[in-house]
């Protein structure tokens, strides 16, 4: 017999027992997964440069050094440090010192240690300066031949210049003590001094073929001394004959002959294009001419290192026997921009373990 009862007290255990199984799950159950935020990206930061060379002192560096007259920044820097382009990272500068860059014959150089960096100061002693001796540059014995010969000018200056066309007689190479004729010079007043100059060659950069400048050959020194459509000039000095057709150009301004010792900026190349008065090649305190100047960052005092490219020669052990293979770069010396222009530059070979040629590569030392 059907208990209705009993059926309605399973049918309330059924549901108790739903429930509590709908609970237990819904307590068990894991909760839907929500995205967790991406990380913020990490912020870009530049890599770390590369500690610079430090500068290294000789092992017969002395402690003191007496400043000699005709020395000149390199020779005392070469004095005490082996690599000498390094003098400006150990130069200390003097707070007493009026210019601390301006050193003269008497100064006493003495080197003193800071946080185990080693350092240079001057010492002027008891000795006093005279205020106008401070005004003017220390000499620089090795670059007064260059100094004031070596130029470049724009194809222009040079055109507009006033020549030689004549002498009084039939003569066509001319020196000192010759009066000569000159055509040209219409502002040309008595007295008035030229540099006497040839045109050596029009410097083309080897890369972009732009034309860099006019250089020219240093031939002497005329004064006028009768004006006129056709001028009288009195060649007053002479480096070499003077021929028709040269030209008579005002003087530069006085270079500066007192700069600092450093390195050129990271990264500038530049090519030997020039060899300045000679032909084919140059070695210790001779001049050249690198396709870089001001636009570059080039500045007198830069040290560049003069690189040869490899020649090719062919392996005798290949199997083909005609494999040709491309020879290392050679250092080849040491060249300091001691003149400055727009696009070019005028350097001295300081260090030379070959001859050095057009087409060589100068780059950071």
């Amino acid at each position: 017999m059907f208990d209705a009862r009993a059926a309605a007290r399973v049918r309330q255990t059924a549901v108790v027992v739903l429930l509590a199984l709908g609970l237990v799950a819904c307590a068990t159950a894991p909760e839907p997964a929500v995205p967790e935020p991406e990380p913020a990206p990490e912020p870009m930061t530049a890599p770390e440069p590369e500690p610079a060379p430090e500068p290294v002192l000789r092992p017969t560096a002395p402690e003191r050094y007496v400043v000699q007259e005709g020395d000149t920044l390199w020779s005392i820097a070469n004095v005490f440090l082996r690599d000498p382009w390094y003098w400006s990272e150990i130069w200390l500068v003097n707070p007493e010192v009026r210019n601390p860059h301006l050193i003269y014959p008497g100064d006493v150089l003495s080197i003193h240690f800071i946080d185990d960096r080693p350092r240079v100061m001057v010492d002027a002693g008891p000795r006093t300066r005279i205020e106008e001796l401070a005004e003017k540059p220390f000499p620089i014995a090795a670059l007064q031949p260059f100094m004031f010969r070596a130029r470049v000018v724009d194809e222009e200056t040079l055109e507009q210049a006033p020549h030689i066309v004549a002498a009084r007689d039939e003569r066509v190479l001319f020196g000192p003590g010759d009066e000569v004729y000159v055509r040209n010079a219409p502002d040309a007043e008595q007295y008035d001094l030229y540099q006497l100059v040839r045109r050596d060659r029009m410097l083309v950069d080897p890369e972009t073929g732009e034309e860099l400048g006019v250089a020219i050959i240093p031939v002497g020194q005329a004064e006028i001394v009768r004006g006129g459509e056709i001028a009288t000039a009195l060649i007053s000095a002479g480096e070499r004959e003077a021929l028709r057709g040269d030209r008579l150009i005002g003087f530069d301004e006085d270079p500066d002959l007192l700069f600092d010792i450093s390195n050129p900026p990271p990264g500038l190349e530049g090519e030997v294009i020039l060899l300045f008065d000679a032909i084919t090649q140059i070695g210790r305190y001779q001049a050249a001419v690198i396709n870089r100047g001001e636009r570059e960052g080039v500045r007198d005092g830069q040290v560049f290192a003069v690189w040869a490219a490899g020649r090719t020669a062919v392996d005798p052990v290949s199997e083909g026997r005609n494999d040709v293979v491309q020879l290392p770069e050679e250092k080849v010396g040491t060249l300091m921009v001691f003149r400055t222009f727009e696009k070019v530059a005028y350097g001295l070979v300081i260090e030379s373990m070959r001859p050095i040629r057009e087409g060589f590569k100068t780059r950071h030392p």
